[in-house]
């Protein structure tokens, strides 16, 4: 299907951009821009963005790659911890003037 008309993008050519850079790099924000980049193309009229991003969004290899963070590296900051985890020192009221 044509997605834009002024530049004769089909819905095809959208998904094999989205593959090609998912493949490149797992972790890259994609957008719009980046994908007419990638197929030589610019925006002209802009009509065609609402089913250009719908398109976009409905590729399977959009989003980034799964990882889960270790539990270590991401602090819980609802369960304690009433400094947000900055040093007990951080305000100068509370550091010592004791010479």
């Amino acid at each position: 299907m044509i997605i834009c008309h002024c530049m004769g993008i089909t819905n095809h050519q959208i998904t094999a951009a989205v593959d090609w850079m998912r493949a490149a790099d797992p972790d890259t924000v994609i957008t719009p821009g980046k994908i007419y980049r990638a197929l030589g193309k610019r925006a002209d009229c802009g009509g065609c963005m609402p089913l250009f991003l719908d398109t976009m969004r409905n590729c399977a290899s959009l989003g980034p790659a799964t990882t889960t963070p270790s539990s270590q590296t991401i602090p819980n900051l609802k369960t304690g911890a009433p400094h947000e985890w900055r040093p007990q020192s951080h305000r100068l009221s509370e550091r010592s003037t004791a010479v």
